[in-house]
C-alpha cells in the first residue's frame, strides 16, 4: 500500500506537468510592450525611473442592452457574444434606481461589462488591433481626441461583428460597445504615445506601428 500511495504522489509532480500547462506563454503584445515600447517611451520622453514609464492597467468594455428587461434572450445573447470576444464572463450591470418614464425599475439588467488585465488585457488588445479594427468599414483611423484629460482612452465600436470571434449567422441583434483602456499615467500625450507605439492606428498615421517591430 506504501509503494502505491508513493507512485501516486510522485506521479502528481509539477515537473510531469504538460508544458502548456506548467508555463503560461507571454502574449505577443506584452513582450511587444517590453522589448520596444519602453525603451520608446523612455527616450522619448526622458524618463529617469522606469516605474515612470505609462503602462496599461486594465481595459474596460461596456455593452448598453436597452431593451435588456423586455428580452431575455438578447441579455444572454450579449452576455455570450462579450464572453467570447474577451475570454472572460462578463457582469450584468443593473439599474440602481427606478425611472418610470423609462418603464425601468429598480435591479432590472441595462447592459453587461467586463474589466481584463494583465494576459487577458493583452490577448484582447492584440486582437483588436490586429484583427477586429481593419474590419470596420471605411475605417480612417482612431480619433485622437478621446482622451479623457486623465490618460484614459475610450473608443466606440458600432458592430460587434467586426471581431473574428462572431458568428455573423448566430446573431441575434447587431450591437456595438464602448471599450476605455486605463493607463497608468495622468497626462493625455503620454498615453496618446504609449498607445500608438501598442499599435493603435490613430488618424494621420500613415503607417501605424507594427506589433513585434519597432517604430519606424
Amino acid at each position: 500500500m506504501a509503494k502505491k500511495k508513493e507512485s501516486k504522489a510522485a506521479a502528481k509532480q509539477p515537473g510531469d506537468q504538460p508544458k502548456a500547462l506548467a508555463e503560461r506563454k507571454e502574449p505577443r503584445l506584452q513582450r511587444h510592450y517590453r522589448d520596444h515600447v519602453l525603451g520608446a517611451l523612455k527616450e522619448k520622453f526622458g524618463f529617469e525611473n522606469p516605474h515612470q514609464i505609462p503602462r496599461i492597467e486594465k481595459v474596460v468594455v461596456n455593452v448598453g442592452v436597452g431593451e435588456a428587461p423586455k428580452d431575455q434572450k438578447l441579455l444572454d445573447s450579449v452576455v455570450e457574444e462579450l464572453s467570447i470576444i474577451t475570454g472572460q464572463r462578463p457582469v450584468i450591470n443593473r439599474s440602481r434606481k427606478s425611472i418610470s418614464n423609462f418603464s425601468l425599475r429598480e435591479g432590472m439588467p441595462v447592459g453587461v461589462s467586463v474589466t481584463l488585465r494583465k494576459q487577458r488585457m493583452f490577448d484582447f488588445l492584440d486582437r483588436l488591433v490586429t484583427a477586429a479594427i481593419p474590419r470596420v468599414r471605411d475605417f480612417r483611423g482612431l480619433p485622437s481626441r478621446s482622451f479623457d484629460g486623465r490618460g484614459n482612452y475610450t473608443m466606440g465600436v458600432k458592430e460587434q461583428i467586426i471581431f473574428p470571434e462572431i458568428n455573423y449567422d448566430r446573431v441575434q441583434q447587431v450591437h456595438g460597445m464602448d471599450i476605455t483602456v486605463v493607463t497608468s499615467t495622468n497626462k493625455d500625450d503620454e498615453a496618446f504615445a504609449l498607445l500608438r507605439e501598442m499599435g493603435f492606428p490613430f488618424r494621420g498615421e500613415e503607417k501605424p506601428v507594427q506589433i513585434g517591430m519597432p517604430a519606424a
